[in-house]
């Protein structure tokens, strides 16, 4: 795909659409609004000429840590803009973690909605790149101001910086499953690239689309889903900014009646335990349902097609590679693989020594693409371990059949051997979600009395259900039959929840620690 050397992504993602007859089309809806795309591209030139006047030069960057409103395309293009740099903070991180980042990352500014300023309170004073509070959605404290008031006090029109199209346009931190998290630099071509490569030819997204993502817009997939791919194509967005529960996303789903959804595995369970609603199938109107941020259960695809009416098309994704680029897709779902790779993108699988595994054999994806990241800032060692030249290093584990479809295996760093033979924990999870009683489980290595490892299955009944040496009898036989005899979890622990990133991932290092 061919970009002019001087490229801001604002333009087509955005300004773009008021060329094309768009103004008066609604761009997102929230709760309270609605924003057109006339009043997007005003807005967000409001945004560009707030930073502009505050003195936040070009490439600089500022933090934009803000619930899915209106506000939060209005912030986040008026920065790209104006060629400053908005970092995408996760909303449910801890103080320190803040600290963390807006350290890291030296932002000179924090856009941030009001009722998340508590959690930051304890930090604030105490950051010493941080120039400028900008609070929405409420009333800012005596050190801040009101992103709303401000704006007002800008003008609607401005130019476009003329920033290069392998410019970093924006950040997005990596969950931190294993640590602190990493700043994944994105240049301004990256958006476009996943439009183009996997919104519009895999999901046949278009204009007349209205689409609802309860991921975030925080991160890598929601920010894909929720702006990247509808504003490709004009279409419409409806944000949800508070916690997606069955319930709130049951609600959204019957009020707005979208046409494509985005989801994750976590959630498409909990909706399958929700008791049925007594108004009607609230995916009735939904073309396509979409999974990433974990493989997909088979039995919870096959579950969801079987109530509800319409399949989810399965996929994988990262941070590092900004969206989804293996993907299962309509007329070729298979249920319990991640699918095929997305045409634009190199999908290999390689051993320990980097060669590339046959049919059947696990390995490590590895991937090449246009959306890559730049890099991590201040992180150069893991830089060098994970982009190698034009490959990216997933951290996951795969097998490809002879018909060239993608089953997940783990992450690197969970999978074990028992016996000498490679055990995948997703594939005994996955047969244990199986069964009609259980409804999440993760599964680690644990030494037996020999030392030698063994799988040990935590699992979360459905609501109702109750654990036991029966229960555990049979989810073993379960596995034996379904996965292998030598994967059966030697140890099953019921638990009322699992550990959890905050976007939603199994974090089963804490597993294993105990």
């Amino acid at each position: 795909m061919d970009y002019p050397r001087i490229y801001n992504a604002a333009h087509d993602l955005v300004d773009r659409h008021l060329a094309e007859g768009r103004e008066a089309k609604v761009a997102f809806i929230d709760p309270s609004r609605t924003l057109t795309y006339g009043e997007l591209a005003r807005s967000s030139n409001r945004m560009a000429n707030l930073l502009r006047a505050l003195g936040i030069p070009r490439e600089t960057r500022i933090a934009v840590l803000l619930h899915d409103t209106f506000d939060y395309p209005v912030a986040f293009f008026g920065a790209i803009k104006a060629g400053v740099v908005p970092v995408a903070l996760n909303t449910l991180l801890t103080a320190e973690q803040y600290r963390y980042i807006l350290d890291d990352s030296r932002a000179k500014a924090l856009v941030v909605s009001q009722p998340l300023l508590a959690t930051l309170q304890p930090i604030l004073a105490e950051l010493p790149f941080l120039t400028h509070l900008i609070v929405a959605g409420g009333a800012a404290p005596p050190y801040g101001f009101t992103l709303t008031e401000e704006l007002e006090q800008q003008p609607d029109t401005g130019e476009l910086a003329p920033t290069c199209a392998d410019e970093v346009a924006f950040w997005l931190y990596s969950s931190g499953s294993t640590g602190m998290p990493k700043g994944a630099r994105h240049v301004h071509t990256s958006m476009m690239d996943t439009a183009r490569l996997y919104g519009q030819p895999v999901l046949g997204i278009r204009e007349d689309d209205v689409v609802f993502s309860a991921a975030k817009l925080f991160f890598a997939y929601g920010l894909g889903n929720g702006m990247s791919m509808p504003l490709s194509v004009g279409a419409t967005t409806v944000l949800l900014p508070e916690r997606p529960t069955p319930a709130s996303v049951f609600r959204t789903l019957l009020q707005h009646r979208p046409t494509i959804f985005y989801g994750v595995p976590t959630l498409y369970a909990a909706m399958l335990a929700a008791p049925p609603g007594e108004t009607g199938n609230p995916f009735a109107s939904v073309r396509w349902c979409v999974s990433a941020g974990e493989a997909l259960p088979a039995e919870v695809g096959r579950n969801f097609k079987a109530r509800f009416g319409v399949d989810i098309l399965d996929g994988v994704g990262s941070t590092e590679m900004l969206h989804i680029y293996v993907s299962n897709r309509p007329g070729d779902i298979r249920y319990g693989t991640s699918g095929k790779p997305v045409a634009g993108y190199e999908v290999r699988l390689v051993d320990e020594a980097g060669k590339d595994v046959g049919p059947g054999e696990i390995g490590e994806m590895v991937v090449s693409g246009p959306s890559a990241a730049d890099g991590y800032w201040n992180q150069r060692t893991k830089s060098r371990a994970t982009f190698e030249g034009r490959w990216m290093r997933t951290g996951d584990k795969y097998t490809r059949d002879a018909e060239g479809y993608y089953t997940y295996s783990g992450r690197t760093d969970d999978m074990f051997k028992v016996s000498g033979i490679w055990v995948s924990p997703f594939e005994v999870e996955s047969a244990l979600v199986s069964h009609p009683a259980v409804l999440e489980a993760a599964v680690v290595p644990a030494a037996d009395g020999e030392d030698l490892l063994k799988p040990k299955a935590f699992v979360v009944l459905q609501e109702g259900q109750t654990g036991g040496s029966a229960l555990s009898e049979t989810l073993q036989e379960l596995v034996k039959a379904k996965a292998g005899p030598w994967k059966y979890p030697r140890w099953i622990v019921y638990t009322d929840s699992l550990p959890k990133t905050a976007t939603g991932k199994i974090q089963r290092f804490k597993l294993r620690e105990l």
